[in-house]
């Protein structure tokens, strides 16, 4: 079959407009994704986990001003926002609306996420639904059973949604790849949202999942292309700080980088791009001059010399695919 494709290769992530960390006001937020759509940028994706629907919210403000062919739009399921008026923690979310986070992957639960999320955006339609954090590192050794729940009920239900041209398009949204492979092995998703496994610091997509997302025609966008901030400048590596072993592999990246005049971030972006599995990459950011930089970065020159002196000092492996 075909495959849903989102367009690439820069799109725009909104956990940042979810309050990540810290809080946008809304005119920042809407200013974020105004510039995102002057840059060019046609693919957006979101989630209800980010801010308890504040994100969601948001974005179909925003995206109601286009014509709705015009762009694709990813959200989540997994996850159904229940009234709390005493404003639960939802970390690393702050300040999110009034609603507590109930983890659900069953076909009802899934069919329920999707309405509410329209009902949020205010849209008629979503193009891609990405089963969310179906993993260990959030679900802890409990996920397998949950992968069970998902496959039995959710997945059921995105198929039925897509054969009914309902959404485009399923997968999983996930930060790790096992989910991925056993998808791939069980079920039959179109495209993955996978963060921090596929970056110029840590490339552990490349193994297994690649390869099979390659022979099954399933696309990939890429989460996390800077790490979590490590290749933009920060210290902090999948939002942890960031080991000394990754702080020292980021510096001599970016030595390599400095030699032949590249930045180091526009090497990381255009990196994640180059895999031809790699549809479309989505760095998060929370203001219009961050927005227009990933921008500019994304056309800046990265001479050859950097990628082939990368690889002769076994900073990138042998067979990872480069601009």
């Amino acid at each position: 079959m075909t495959h849903f494709v989102p367009p690439g290769p820069l799109g725009f992530g909104g956990a940042p407009l979810g309050n990540m960390f810290e809080a946008v006001d809304d005119a920042s937020a809407e200013a974020a994704l105004a510039a995102a759509w002057d840059s060019g940028v046609r693919y957006f994706d979101t989630a209800p986990h980010y801010g308890s629907g504040l994100s969601e919210h948001r974005f179909g403000n925003v995206l109601r001003r286009y014509p709705r062919d015009a762009f694709v739009l990813s959200t989540k399921v997994g996850r159904l926002l229940v009234p709390d008026a005493s404003r639960p923690e939802n970390p690393p979310f702050k300040d999110g609306l009034p609603f507590r986070v109930a983890v659900d992957y069953s076909y009802d639960g899934v069919m329920r996420s999707v309405e509410d999320s329209l009902q949020r955006l205010g849209l008629d339609r979503i193009d891609i639904a990405f089963v969310h954090d179906l993993a260990e590192d959030h679900l802890g050794a409990a996920w397998l059973d949950a992968f069970e729940v998902a496959r039995e009920g959710g997945f059921r239900a995105l198929t039925e949604l897509r054969d009914q041209g309902v959404i485009g398009g399923w997968g999983l949204g996930v930060n790790r790849t096992e989910p991925c492979v056993r998808a791939l092995e069980q079920a039959d998703p179109d495209v993955f949202l996978l963060a921090g496994r596929y970056s110029l610091l840590n490339q552990p997509a490349l193994e297994a999942l690649f390869p099979m997302c390659a022979k099954r025609g399933v696309h990939v966008v890429v989460g996390g292309p800077y790490n979590s901030g490590l290749l933009a400048g920060g210290r902090t590596f999948e939002y942890a700080d960031a080991p000394p072993e990754m702080i020292a592999k980021r510096d001599a990246i970016a030595a390599v980088c400095a030699r032949h005049g590249a930045d180091i971030r526009a090497a990381a972006l255009q990196f994640c791009a180059a895999h031809p599995v790699v549809a479309a990459i989505i760095p998060g950011a929370k203001r219009a001059e961050k927005v227009r930089e990933n921008a500019g970065l994304m056309t800046a020159t990265v001479p050859a010399a950097v990628w082939d002196e990368l690889r002769a000092e076994g900073l990138i492996p042998e067979e990872a695919p480069t601009p």
